[in-house]
């Protein structure tokens, strides 16, 4: 079997085998911010360190890669019927790991009742953003569980800089920026930017370098490939547990670095985390 299909196996795996492959063409994708860009009057909002899930107006929850998620049904009781709904499932900032592995049980654990499903896009609603936040604010009145995302609007390039100095500041990850008039629309869009300090990208693990040294007998480095087809090595940012157990071939990562070469690979990559959410050949 190949790296990503290993990769998809394990996120099957994962959310019990249910796939809706329609799923994955309807979330939108976000581009980063180049920093110079005017996005005066656009949405800002804070970029949430969290599983990404779509509600699809039928009763079932699914992951950004199309595999359902097994929420308890108090969870889900009350979201909207026909009402398609895109957001994140949310611990707090810093707790993505302890989210998944919350959400990637397939026992419905009581833990569900400290998630919140945080909604950021209502896509079949139509209209502008405002327009289809608006529906899912209506839809949501009340709901225990699931709320919408807050949104503010932007006064410009300086505006988000300070909005992203706060953030960081409190811990958060970064922004998001939607396009006020745009539609919705599903993939990579430059309707939908992310901002951060740090660059970050995410890279298949290809396989594994082992240490030397103060590592010897354990992970050294891993190899992995960017979606563009480069291949680089990844060497710092691991914890001594995860070098006794590096993320195995097939996984997917995030890694942050300082900016690409004339070759676009990565200087300075640094492990962030592992990304069982995220399937590689989407």
């Amino acid at each position: 079997a190949t790296a990503a299909s290993t990769a998809a196996a394990a996120a099957a795996t994962a959310t019990g085998g249910a796939v809706d492959a329609s799923i994955v063409h309807t979330v939108a994708l976000a581009q980063t911010w180049d920093g110079v860009a005017d996005v005066t009057g656009w949405l800002g909002s804070e970029k949430l360190d969290g599983m990404r899930c779509v509600w699809d107006g039928k009763g079932n929850l699914w992951s950004r890669t199309g595999h359902q998620v097994h929420a308890p049904d108090w969870f889900t009781r009350g979201l909207p019927l026909r009402l398609d709904l895109d957001g994140e499932l949310f611990l707090g900032r810093g707790r993505f790991q302890e989210c998944v592995s919350i959400v990637r049980r397939q026992d419905k654990p009581d833990d569900w009742s400290r998630i919140r499903f945080v909604v950021f896009d209502a896509p079949n609603a139509g209209g502008a953003i405002t327009e289809r936040l608006s529906a899912a604010r209506d839809a949501l009145q009340g709901h225990t569980y699931a709320q919408v995302h807050h949104h503010w609007r932007c006064n410009g390039i300086e505006h988000v800089r300070d909005q992203l100095k706060i953030v960081e500041d409190q811990g958060g990850e970064g922004l998001m920026l939607r396009h006020p008039t745009a539609p919705h629309r599903g993939g990579r869009s430059a309707d939908l930017l992310k901002v951060k300090s740090a660059r970050d990208d995410e890279a298949l693990v290809i396989g594994h370098e082992a240490g030397k040294g103060k590592h010897a007998g354990r992970l050294g480095a891993l190899l992995c490939r960017l979606r563009s087809g480069v291949t680089f090595k990844v060497g710092t940012g691991f914890s001594n547990a995860q070098r006794e157990s590096p993320p195995p071939v097939g996984a997917v990562i995030t890694f942050r670095y300082f900016e690409l070469t004339q070759a676009h690979v990565p200087r300075f990559p640094a492990f962030h985390r592992i990304r069982p959410d995220v399937q590689w050949d989407v």
